[in-house]
């Protein structure tokens, strides 16, 4: 693991709410963390079906909880696009021992039907719940996962854009970025949470065997954090379009643009920006707030990507 992933990680468990102490080989005692401080109240999922939080979504399991609403423009499409990364790398585990939740802070709006719709936009698998309710419940179960956002005019994305895992049984609970590296949040709800139970062991492997290192550049790193989750370049559409020779086919400054403040594109009517949000089933792309520097050198490694891979099948060809 690299040195900044550990230093992530052991600031992590600083702020783990539950790790218990003076465990014995036969039992936890998790009354801290279990019934006696979790709400109980009842929320209802994508498909309409009523739950309880800490009967049915809580107790006895290892979860991976996220709060979102489905008009968020800012960190809410990233992070779900990230869980779906995530709930791919973990594979079958969720739904049977791992078990993904994203709760709307927006009930009125994020209706089931509204849910489902939002669910099947990101792909999401078996395993994982999309939940609404009522705003003083969920306000409530925020407030207990430390994860509750005071009302401010001032940041518009209206939480924390963070994920927490835990295990109720053990009573592990720490909070992470949701938009962290998938590798590594996998690793963390996979293998830490459980206590390393599933950790394959690997064989030792000699330094002379070790590929050569290459430092990323500005632009393939942006990419890799802030788009990857939805896009490729040059490997198909995911959640949003193959970006392979979108810089000759997209204006440079319209592109810019788009990247800076794609919401504002939609809302003014831009018709390409409007076509793709229709044809991509209108998931919203984040606004990365990102640097008019950062934009450019993200714009400068898609080019350069394009210019550099294979050439494309002709037509009929099959890759």
């Amino acid at each position: 693991m690299k040195r900044n992933q550990l230093l992530r990680l052991s600031a992590a468990v600083l702020f783990m709410g539950g790790l218990l102490s003076g465990l014995d080989s036969t039992a936890y005692d998790n009354t801290r963390w279990g019934a006696g401080y979790f709400p109980n109240v009842e929320l209802t999922t994508q498909d309409g079906t009523k739950v309880h939080f800490y009967d049915d979504l809580i107790k006895g399991k290892m979860v991976v909880i996220e709060l979102i609403y489905t008009r968020c423009v800012d960190a809410c499409p990233l992070e779900t696009a990230r869980l779906a990364q995530v709930q791919r790398m973990l594979g079958d585990r969720v739904g049977k021992e791992i078990f993904f939740y994203s709760i709307s802070i927006d009930p009125e709006q994020d209706t089931p039907k509204v849910l489902k719709e939002y669910a099947e936009k990101y792909h999401a698998g078996p395993g994982w719940l999309f939940l609404t309710g009522k705003k003083d419940d969920i306000d409530l179960i925020s407030q207990k996962l430390g994860l509750y956002a005071p009302p401010n005019d001032r940041n518009r994305d209206g939480h924390t854009p963070a994920v927490v895992i835990g295990n109720e049984v053990t009573g592990q609970w720490m909070r992470n970025s949701a938009t962290d590296n998938p590798r590594f949040l996998a690793i963390l709800i996979g293998d830490w949470m459980n206590s390393w139970k599933n950790r394959q062991a690997e064989t030792p492997k000699s330094y002379a065997d070790a590929s050569v290192l290459k430092i990323a550049d500005k632009g393939q790193y942006i990419f890799a954090t802030h788009c990857a989750a939805c896009h490729t370049i040059g490997h198909g559409d995911k959640i949003g379009p193959d970006l392979r020779g979108v810089t000759s086919l997209r204006d440079r400054a319209w592109l810019a643009r788009f990247i800076a403040r794609p919401d504002q594109m939609i809302a003014e009517g831009d018709p390409v920006a409007t076509e793709l949000f229709k044809k991509y089933k209108q998931v919203n792309m984040p606004d990365l707030r990102l640097a008019d520097e950062d934009i450019h050198a993200l714009i400068d490694y898609m080019q350069n990507q394009t210019e550099t891979a294979a050439p494309e099948p002709a037509s009929g060809a099959h890759p």
